[in-house]
Order: structure tokens, then C-alpha cells, then sequence
């Protein structure tokens, strides 16, 4: 994993930026849907204005899409939008001028930078501490306050186009009134809803521009890296739920995103998929937003062997699925990082190898440029790929598993190689079927989602 010595720079931007300004939003209501701007200062020398546009949908609530709540949840949904323009120059002091916060909500939106922060702090070389990275000030006055409303018992279900939501949308197709969400739609996303049999009419669909005056600072050296992307996901959904009236929001995060990066560690890519953040976003929600929204994943209780299996069951998804990063903006598997790697291994067990290669274009296994990447996701080396992909026991599982398959003599390059490491001696032993019969017992899921849950696994 390669690092930037960014740790000076870090300090000469504090100095020469010193504080960041959070200035409102507009939004403006038509026959065509909602379009907010953000409005962000970096030390009155650069003005940020991303946009975000939702198209009206028939399945609007009328009474719900303006209003005093609809802006509550707006100006929170800037609170997460402007870390990425923050952390350009880390100013050491955020100002809240659009609405006012209290102390416990300013501690909470602490503790999300921070952690949400952590791989961004690392790969920069940024030695810094919660308490002292930055200071929140708001706009004095009482915070608005949370409401009640009227919500139907189905739910918002967010997709991203990999195999965790549709294994969601499919699990959850017995509720006809649920709803795909997808932010900033791309083929994978729009294929898997319209293979469940949704239409664009049928889905609540958010549109998400990035200010291309920060694309121009990066290009010009200003820090750059990662910020919680399931933080915003996860404030848009209870938007989408609000404007939608319904009251659950069915993620699909597993019980793999609770592990560290860094091994040893607190920092973790997953910090927004994990329990952890769930737990404190469900607190958030109901104290300050509204009480009424049901925030969990419904995949939480399970691991990523788990998911596979059940993934493999919707032969339909194969060929529009994707994981890829990389791969995104042509809509392929770029077989070479991290997550195409992970997602070929995790469902080797369950699908058959030639498949597997029609999907990826090849035989990962087989391509010995990737052994670096794949003693990260073993745990050979010290730092797990910075990536959405499954613990190293999982990986483990799943490698010894397929090894047990092959003959020695067909076995691929990186089975081979993989064959010879410290992880296999230690993980040989290990009872895999154990990792498909467990039911993590941390979870928020609602005891009807969790009792249908159950009811697939034993299936």
C-alpha cells in the first residue's frame, strides 16, 4: 500500500486555510423534482457548489417533499457532503452558518469525520487525534427539532449494483411496495433493479455532482482521499424514505465490514458500513431527525461466504453485476484490484470456474501479477487491500475450500503460491461450513426482517 508523506502539507494548509464555512443550501420544487446546491467556503478564497437532483416520481408523498423537514434532512446531508471539500486543506475549524447544533451533535459529527477520516489520515501520513483535528463551531440557537409523520411498513432499499444489494432486493421482493434507491445511477445499479422487474418510475433515483473546482485543486496538489461515502448514503436513504413515506431503509452491509484495514488498527475503509457507525446513525436519526425511520442491514447478520452462496442462487445477475471501482465508468471488471480479486475468490466455492471466467474475462487465480494483492487479502502482509471486501478469514475460507477441489496438479498459479504461505498452514484446519452456518447476533434488524432472513439460510 503505497503512502504519501503529506504530513507537512497537512500543517502548511491548517496555517494558510484556516477555516472552512458552511453557508446553506437552496432548493428549488418543480413538476421535474428537487434540485439542492450546497454552498462551502475554504478561507474566503475558494466557494464549492455541488449540486444534488432527484427527479419527481409518482410515489412521492406531497405533504412530504418540502418543508421544514425536508430541509432539516437536507442541511445534514450537507454536514457529510462537505468533508470531501474539507479535506482539501483540513482547516482546523468548521463553521456551521445554515442551522444551529448542539454540543452532543457536534460530538457526534466528531467522532464520523474522524473515523470516517482514518484511511485518509493514514495514506497521507497525517498524525493527528479526534480531539484536535478539528473544531466544529455552529450557529448559536436550538437545533431544529425531530418529527412525526405517517410512514408505510415497507422499505427504501438502496443499490449499488453489486451482489450484497441484490441479494437484498431479491430477498425482499416479497413486499410490493418497496423501493430500489440508487444514488448517482450507472449501468450496473439501473440493470440489477430492471432484472427484478423495476422501471425507471419505479425507483428513486438521486443524482450527485461533484464542484469541478475540487477536481482542480486536486490536479494542483491539494490533499485528496477517501471520505465515508455510506454516511452520505445512509443520510440520502432517510431522505429518499421521508419523500417516499416509508419507514424501513434495508441496507445491505455484512458483518465483514466491522474489520480493520490496518490490522491492529481502528482505521477501516468500512467505517460507514459498520455496526458501530449503524448503531450511532439509528441513535442520530431518531434524537434529532425523526423517530419514526427503521435504519439497518439486512445482510448485517451474515458474512460474505454467506452472501455469496445466496448470490449464486440469481443466475439472472451475472452478467450486469458489478464490484469494480475501477471498472465503474465502462461498467466492466477491471481484473486487476483488490475487489475483483476478493469477489472472484468469495464465490469460487459456489459457482463453477468457466462461469466465473466468462464473468471476469479470466481466470484470476491464474494471473501471478496479482499474488501482491492477494497476500493483502489473505493477511500475508500487514495492511488489507484499502477496499469494500471481506475479512481475511473469509478469504482463507474460501482459498483452502477450493483447494480441497482441485488436484495439485491443476491447481492455479496463485493457488500454488498461495499453497506454500503461513496463511494456508494456519487456516487448512479451519471448519469452513462453520462460516456458512453462523447468524452474527449484532444487528438491528426488525424482528420480521430478521425472521425472513433466517428463513433463507436454512432453506
Amino acid at each position: 500500500m503505497v503512502k504519501s508523506n503529506n504530513s507537512k502539507k497537512f500543517l502548511q494548509y491548517r496555517q494558510k486555510y484556516p477555516f472552512f464555512v458552511y453557508k446553506g443550501f437552496d432548493s428549488q420544487y418543480s413538476d421535474k423534482g428537487l434540485r439542492v446546491q450546497f454552498h462551502f467556503n475554504l478561507s474566503d478564497k475558494y466557494s464549492f457548489h455541488p449540486t444534488m437532483i432527484i427527479p419527481f416520481k409518482d410515489f412521492f408523498i406531497k405533504d412530504n417533499i418540502r418543508g421544514e423537514m425536508i430541509d432539516n434532512l437536507l442541511f445534514h446531508i450537507g454536514m457529510i457532503e462537505l468533508l470531501s471539500y474539507w479535506k482539501a486543506a483540513c482547516p482546523p475549524t468548521i463553521m456551521i452558518e445554515s442551522s444551529s447544533l448542539n454540543e452532543e451533535q457536534i460530538k457526534w459529527w466528531k467522532k464520523l469525520y474522524y473515523n470516517g477520516l482514518g484511511e485518509f489520515f493514514y495514506l497521507n501520513s497525517i498524525e493527528t487525534d479526534i480531539d484536535s483535528f478539528v473544531n466544529i463551531v455552529s450557529k448559536p440557537g436550538v437545533p431544529n427539532p425531530p418529527f412525526t409523520i405517517p410512514l408505510q411498513e415497507s422499505a427504501i432499499i438502496p443499490i449499488g449494483g453489486g451482489k450484497d444489494s441484490i441479494v437484498t432486493l431479491e430477498l425482499l421482493n416479497h413486499n410490493a411496495g418497496n423501493i430500489p434507491m440508487v444514488l448517482n445511477p450507472r449501468p450496473a445499479s439501473t440493470s440489477a433493479v430492471m432484472k427484478r422487474g423495476y422501471y425507471y418510475d419505479s425507483v428513486f433515483e438521486i443524482n450527485r455532482t461533484i464542484d469541478p473546482l475540487l477536481l482542480e485543486l486536486n490536479s494542483r496538489g491539494f490533499l485528496n482521499g477517501h471520505t465515508p461515502f455510506s454516511a452520505l448514503l445512509a443520510f440520502s436513504s432517510a431522505l429518499a424514505a421521508i419523500m417516499a413515506g416509508r419507514k424501513n431503509i434495508a441496507l445491505s452491509n455484512e458483518s465483514s465490514a466491522n474489520e480493520s484495514t490496518i490490522i491492529g488498527s481502528s482505521i477501516n475503509h468500512q467505517y460507514s458500513k459498520s455496526i458501530e457507525f449503524e448503531g450511532d446513525f439509528r441513535w442520530y436519526l431518531k434524537k434529532f431527525i425523526t423517530p419514526g425511520l427503521e435504519y439497518f442491514s439486512f445482510l448485517r447478520p451474515l458474512n460474505e461466504l454467506q452472501i455469496a452462496r445466496l448470490f449464486s442462487g440469481f443466475p439472472d445477475y451475472f452478467s450486469v453485476f458489478r464490484s469494480c471501482n475501477v471498472g465503474s465508468k465502462t461498467d466492466t471488471w477491471c481484473g486487476e484490484c483488490p475487489k475483483c480479486l476478493f469477489t472472484y475468490i468469495i464465490l469460487s466455492p459456489f459457482i463453477e470456474s468457466v462461469k466465473l471466467e466468462s464473468i471476469f474475462g479470466k481466470n484470476l487465480l491464474n494471473d501471478p501479477g496479482l499474488l501482491p494483492v492477494l497476500n493483502e487479502l489473505a493477511g500475508v502482509s500487514q495492511t488489507k487491500p484499502f477496499d469494500c471486501i471481506g475479512t481475511i478469514e473469509e478469504v482463507n475460507a474460501a482459498l483452502v475450500n477450493l483447494i480441497r477441489k482441485i488436484p495439485d496438479t491443476e491447481l492455479p498459479a496463485l493457488l500454488r503460491e498461495y499453497k506454500d504461505s503461513e496463511a494456508y498452514i494456519r487456516y487448512q484446519q479451519f471448519d469452513y461450513q462453520s462460516l456458512l452456518g453462523t447468524f452474527n447476533p449484532e444487528h438491528f434488524l426488525p424482528v420480521e426482517y430478521e425472521n425472513l432472513l433466517r428463513s433463507y439460510l436454512h432453506d
